[in-house]
């Protein structure tokens, strides 16, 4: 099978397994059949933005041109840190999609990546968040009105509880099981003054505490994890191949190495893979 387009995130669906589909172009592939087969990717060296579609020499933040990178709201440095919005300050750079996309209800979540993380989405991003991290637990503790008190709890969380992926951790194995709950109310007991700081800032209606919610497992299309974690990249080596031993989170796990599809996004490539 031969395949020719601009990459994508790829698309997951929750099931026993997480279930990974490829968008190259104007197609949707299976990843998951093709677990233990040898397939390529050969970057053809344009890059096309994710919004625009214009050719770029180089891609920002994960797949967009300079001008839309610099304009869009999806790409400004509240996104990474909602706790700093600005738009109050009149400075926001897409209100109406600020509207759209911040002023939504978000999910405060602790997840089970390389160990136990807090982190935020969108609501209707849960699981989809989760898959994309390679959380193998999730639970969800609050449920807040808007991204940047979202953002403003998960600071007050992280004091106490990691925030980032070690993202070559997580592809190694999967770590342990743990109590989520157990760890929910230990954070909840230690931000207590913070919870009621932020209620009595935005209202007591603006942050619900989601009690004993029940813990999502995933479970991800892995025959082997590998042992030594080494990228490949696009930029610096047009043709990627070797045999699929697995994916999880936004990463091909290759017995030649690993590959983050979403850093690629907007890269023109073709994909071949054995019948």
């Amino acid at each position: 099978m031969t395949v020719t387009g601009n990459l994508r995130k790829m698309v997951t669906e929750l099931n026993s397994e997480v279930q990974y589909h490829l968008p190259i172009g104007e197609h949707r592939v299976h990843l998951n059949p093709l677990l233990g087969k040898v397939l390529s990717l050969e970057f053809s060296g344009q890059i096309n933005c994710i919004h625009c579609d214009r050719k770029t020499n180089k891609s920002f933040s994960q797949g967009f041109c300079y001008p839309c990178f610099r304009r869009l709201a999806a790409c400004d440095s509240c996104i990474v840190s909602p706790e700093k919005c600005h738009f109050d300050a009149g400075t926001c750079r897409e209100p109406d999609w600020a509207e759209s996309n911040c002023f939504v209800d978000h999910i405060v979540y602790l997840a089970n990546t390389s160990g136990v993380k807090v982190g935020i989405t969108r609501h209707s991003q849960v699981p989809t968040r989760w898959m994309d991290q390679g959380a193998t637990q999730a639970q969800p503790i609050a449920r807040v009105v808007h991204r940047q008190l979202s953002g403003l709890l998960e600071t007050a969380l992280a004091k106490h509880v990691k925030d980032k992926t070690a993202w070559q951790t997580m592809l190694k194995g999967n770590g342990p099981d743990v109590s989520l709950e157990e760890k929910r109310q230990e954070l909840m007991e230690l931000c207590e003054a913070d919870v009621e700081a932020l209620q009595d800032r935005f209202g007591l209606q603006s942050l619900q505490i989601l009690e004993a919610q029940p813990t999502v497992a995933i479970a991800y299309p892995v025959t082997e994890f590998p042992s030594k974690v080494s990228a490949h990249n696009f930029d610096k080596q047009a043709r990627v191949e070797g045999r699929l031993m697995g994916i999880k989170g936004q990463y091909l796990l290759l017995d030649t190495g690993v590959l983050n599809i979403r850093k690629f996004g907007g890269y023109h490539v073709e994909l071949e893979t054995q019948c």
